[in-house]
């Protein structure tokens, strides 16, 4: 896979180097811990399964899958909205028969312009079982204003499973799609890269990122340099089934780090899933099936402070 390798001048000697990643680690933002997840409660939550959240950027609308009464299929995407990011959110309503089939559709992520709905669905017509589509708008407020889907075809789906996709306008190169995958047998990350003709290219493993466990749903924060994850990799202490992980990088043509939980103040004894990263990276939205929720999975918000350090 071709990649933009602008960086500057890389022959500046080993000083020079030392001197670059401490002006780099200065500049990124440092971040309090996670506060305890909150249920969002019986508003936007129900009796059925509720899970894979996605905010839009002003975080006034909240994109997810439920399963409750009122849809087009066994899946849909729903959206709550809410007035300000102080209000309580809105009671959810489902996005319609133009992005939602009798099938299942699901896995909601926008993109950072909020022009482009990405999701993943077996209706007929695509590649595989499971392939990634992509809808797009003209107004940006209109939560109900998406095109019909389009696939975004073999270079980026297969004749397996792809699922959850997280899109990621890289300033340091082409705009990016992160997704899980099953093709080489267990479920990886993946990513595939739009290129200057609006094609995507060959979608390729991310080896920093996967393990022998199971890894999915890659979230990436909008600055690209802190990624959030599903896994059920080396899960330390009481809590168990899948956790939520997160990676980091210095800048977003290096490496991810090996993925961190997040600890069990974030995840539970049950399965807690698919993370969305806000716009502002101050909180973090996923869904989990532990005890005290309104149904069989609900959607959960932690959230934390910026403590220094600019965007």
């Amino acid at each position: 896979m071709k990649r933009n390798t602008r960086r500057g001048n890389l022959s500046m000697g080993a000083f020079g180097t030392v001197l670059l990643l401490a002006v780099v680690a200065t500049a990124a933002p440092k971040y309090s811990e996670w506060s305890a997840p909150v249920n969002l409660g019986p508003v936007v939550n129900s009796p059925y399964f509720d899970a894979v959240p996605a905010l839009s950027k002003d975080g006034l609308s909240l994109y997810f899958v439920s399963t409750r009464p009122g849809g087009y299929g066994g899946m849909d995407i729903w959206v709550s909205q809410r007035a300000t990011t102080d209000s309580p959110w809105g009671t959810p309503v489902n996005l319609g028969p133009t992005v939602n089939t009798p099938y299942h559709d699901g896995a909601p992520a926008l993109s950072r312009d909020g022009h482009l709905l990405f999701l993943n669905s077996n209706r007929p017509g695509g590649v595989g079982g499971w392939d990634l589509w992509v809808a797009a708008r003209i107004h940006t407020r209109d939560d109900f204003g998406w095109q019909p889907p389009v696939n975004l075809g073999p270079a980026v789906n297969s004749s397996a499973t792809e699922w959850h996709p997280s899109y990621f306008e890289n300033d340091d190169g082409l705009p990016q799609i992160h997704f899980t995958t099953n093709r080489a047998g267990s479920f990886e990350i993946y990513v595939s890269e739009l290129g200057p003709g609006g094609v995507w290219g060959a979608a390729a493993p991310v080896p920093s990122l996967n393990s022998p466990s199971y890894e999915g749903n890659a979230f990436i924060r909008h600055d690209g340099l802190e990624v959030f994850l599903t896994s059920d990799r080396n899960l330390p202490g009481p809590w168990s089934s899948n956790d939520l992980f997160v990676s980091t990088r210095i800048d977003t043509l290096a490496p991810w780090s090996v993925p961190a939980n997040l600890g069990p103040i974030v995840n539970s004894t049950s399965s807690d899933n698919v993370p969305s990263i806000s716009a502002d990276g101050l909180a973090l939205v996923f869904g989990s099936d532990r005890s005290g929720g309104y149904g069989g999975s609900d959607l959960y918000m932690c959230t934390r402070t910026k403590i220094a350090g600019p965007e």
